[in-house]
């Protein structure tokens, strides 16, 4: 994929997850890559990538929040 194809900007994106919880965003006529998960947030590049900062408020993937909330028990 080319982020700097002029017709990246009219495309359709989709927020994707993984099993880290971790976002990105996928074109939406894009097969999804291996081990990523439709979030289900779709639009303009711009507007995906809003609503990732506005969701994803802790960027540790979730083995390490996990292995965190188990130490301090």
């Amino acid at each position: 994929m080319n982020d700097t194809d002029p017709e990246a900007d009219d495309r359709i994106w989709r927020v994707v997850k993984n099993h880290e919880e971790q976002f990105s965003i996928w074109p939406a006529d894009r097969e999804l890559p291996l081990g990523w998960n439709e979030e289900g947030t779709q639009g303009p590049r711009e507007a995906c990538l809003d609503h990732i900062e506005t969701i994803w408020t802790d960027m540790r993937p979730l083995s390490v929040r996990r292995a965190m909330e188990s130490d301090a028990d």
